[in-house]
């Protein structure tokens, strides 16, 4: 209705001027109008108080003198049949005179009628144009879907903009090949599932692979998230489903994709309403599933990270009966999302795409394009045309523990306490067996709460940790403490990060990983949603509970008697590293180790002998990778893709398989 914001802006205004004028003119107006009794205007006419009336056809409307009461007044009063009035009136000496009615009173008409109509049109017509934004169209169009329909060469987004997820693209290749050739499956008898559906935690790329299907498929794609489906008007819901799967169908062959299907598939078990319109567009979803025909190429594909969630009827066979899990990235996975996100970045010679990679384990997709575009600026930051390495390591850092906080300036004392509380870490991880090597130790503040913190690089990655290992990681992050408690003998806040963290992993050990003699392999805790935050649920009663707190707590008590053991031993070398890490404010692994190894010599060949060993399993993984190319299925990819998807594996094998973990301490 309205061509820009400012136009619409206008008009508020002076309907709220308009509407404010009349509310004055009118209050004015009630206070300067009087209306009297019939006696009391004859008194006034006795009493030669009216210079003048007017006599309408159901009202007189009196001009009073200046020496009335009612001087300045809209006096009136109402007739009555009073046959002496008029010789009353000349006795008086007061000017009268009669008015004709009108035959067609228009300005009262616009005033009091259509005014006011006019006034409703214009106040619902902003209200309902600014629910046709909020809902996706007109005010007749409720039960239209609001589906965005991207043509068959609009999303741009192939199979090679997805990296890191060749598992779940191996299992999407067969939808592509159905959409590019169905007589393929329908001489043989086959039918492709009607539905898949893309599990994983958020910023995987679920999205984007399923535009990458409809690229790869060279058809109509209809994308629309969950909620777009339910509004405030029941009914809705169901009218845009019948209208997105009719519209799907006149676009055969084509793809409909349903992001965040959890805000319409919720289980229905436990629903007190039993017809709300949630489960009502539900309803009509499994109905329309159910109703079309997969032959005709309209394929369903859903996103969510709430699998567990999902009514059961929509997981059925015939529905969404194919589930792709799009996982976390491994290592070579994230070697290759960076490679897909630096590909338009300038980047220097000395990049190295592989270390930036080790450096980021459990990141998805969008925290790499995020820490590749944080680099980007920091590079513009400091007037640089291209990228450097120490831009790339330095957004890690920041995607990790934040920005360096320089106006944070600690006292020294206080700085000499994160110092050793670092080197406490480092240097008990570095006496402990079953620990990852020390890759770096800071005591520069973060804007996300840390004075300092540790990392260290895994030697390789590891998808079971055994319960020595985890014994050894809780001791590391208690090794803070006692660094603190061994030489100030004092205890600070410092720690409480690394205490939540050895906390969660004895209770870990006590009640989901059956690691202890007292509850053997009885599990007291399940996790409910393990790709959002993971948090468990205890399924044990209160008395238990408390023998988990017992149990628990004896796991870290042993962990920080340990901690401090190594530390009382080590005292002068946990001194020396202090004062370097005091000094320098950064220590790297290899100058960290340095002090290590002039202690403890034979460290450095058992070190050795672990690098050799971790090098030739690197080995083996490269021949089995070299192996895999040669299994790429010729009936979905064509030779050239095959000689593409060759040529990408190559690229992958050369990375290493290491990476770094990070630890916020303070």
């Amino acid at each position: 209705m309205f061509k820009n914001n400012k136009m619409l802006k206008y008009v508020i205004y002076g309907v709220i001027a308009l509407v404010f004028v009349v509310a004055i003119n009118y209050s004015k107006s009630a206070l300067m109008t009087k209306k009297l009794k019939y006696n009391e205007f004859k008194e006034m006419i006795s009493e030669k108080q009216i210079e003048k009336i007017v006599i309408a056809d159901n009202i007189i409307t009196i001009t009073p003198t200046k020496d009335s009461e009612y001087y300045g007044k809209n006096v009136y009063v109402i007739p009555l049949n009073d046959d002496k009035l008029i010789e009353e009136l000349d006795s008086a000496g007061v000017d009268y005179e009669g008015k004709q009615p009108e035959a067609f009173p228009i300005l009262d008409l616009l005033l009091y009628w259509v005014g006011p109509f006019i006034l409703l049109f214009f106040l619902s017509r902003l209200m309902f144009g600014k629910m046709d934004k909020k809902m996706g169209g007109g005010v007749m169009s409720f039960g239209k879907n609001t589906a965005k329909l991207y043509a068959e060469d609009e999303t741009g987004i192939t199979f090679e903009n997805v990296a890191g997820q060749e598992e779940a693209k191996e299992s999407l290749k067969e939808i592509v090949d159905f959409l590019h050739k169905p007589e393929r499956y329908t001489q043989i008898g086959a039918k492709l599932p009607k539905g898949a559906l893309l599990v994983g935690p958020p910023g995987t790329g679920k999205t984007l692979l399923a535009k990458a299907v409809a690229g790869e498929a060279k058809v109509p794609f209809f994308s629309l998230s969950g909620s777009d489906f339910v509004e405030m008007f029941v009914g809705m819901g169901a009218a845009r489903v019948r209208d997105l799967f009719r519209q799907a169908e006149e676009k055969a062959p084509c793809i409909i994709f349903i992001d965040e299907i959890d805000a319409i598939g919720k289980s229905r078990e436990g629903n007190i309403s039993g017809n709300d319109e949630r489960e009502q567009t539900l309803n009509q979803l499994l109905a329309e599933m159910d109703g079309f025909d997969s032959s005709k190429g309209v394929v369903i594909l859903a996103a969510t990270n709430r699998p567990e969630i999902l009514d059961k009827a929509l997981l059925r066979p015939g529905r969404f009966d194919r589930r792709v899990i799009v996982d976390r990235p491994d290592l070579i996975g994230r070697e290759s999302i960076l490679r897909v996100h630096s590909k338009d970045v300038k980047l220097s010679s000395d990049v190295n795409i592989e270390a930036i990679a080790k450096s980021t384990p459990g990141a998805v997709g969008a925290d790499l394009a995020n820490i590749v575009n944080e680099a980007a600026l920091r590079a513009v930051k400091h007037k640089r045309t291209v990228v450097s390495q120490e831009d790339l390591e330095e957004a890690v850092e920041v995607i990790i523990a934040g920005k360096e906080k320089k106006d944070r300036i600690l006292s020294p004392m206080e700085k000499k306490i994160v110092a050793f509380h670092e080197v406490g870490h480092a240097l008990v991880a570095a006496l402990l067996k079953n620990t990852d090597p020390v890759h770096k130790i800071t005591i520069v503040p973060r804007t996300m709460g840390a004075l300092g913190y540790t990392m260290q690089l895994p030697e390789e990655e590891k998808y079971l940790v055994s319960k020595d290992e985890m014994l050894d990681q809780i001791t590391v992050m208690l090794g803070g403490r006692a660094a603190e408690e061994v030489e100030f003998n004092i205890i600070s806040t410092g720690a409480s990060n690394d205490i939540e963290r050895a906390t969660q992993s004895a209770r870990s050990m006590v009640s989901m990983y059956g690691m202890t003699e007292t509850f053997d392999m009885m599990a007291l805790e399940n996790v409910r949603n393990r790709y959002l935050d993971g948090r468990s649920v205890a399924n044990c009663s209160e008395q238990t509970l408390t023998r988990v707190d017992e149990e628990t707590l004896k796991i870290i008590k042993a962990c920080h008697k340990k901690a401090i053991e190594l530390l009382e031993t080590n005292k002068e070398l946990l001194a020396d590293i202090s004062n370097a890490l005091l000094e320098k404010e950064t220590l790297m692994g290899d100058e960290f180790m340095e002090f290590i190894f002039e202690k403890y010599p034979e460290l450095r060949a058992i070190k050795e002998e672990k690098d050799k060993e971790r090098q030739d399993r690197e080995k083996a993984k490269k021949a089995v990778y070299a192996k895999s190319i040669n299994s790429i299925d010729d009936s979905v990819k064509t030779e050239e893709d095959k000689d593409e998807k060759i040529e990408f594996i190559e690229i992958k094998n050369d990375v290493e398989s290491d990476e770094i973990k990070s630890s916020d301490d303070n």
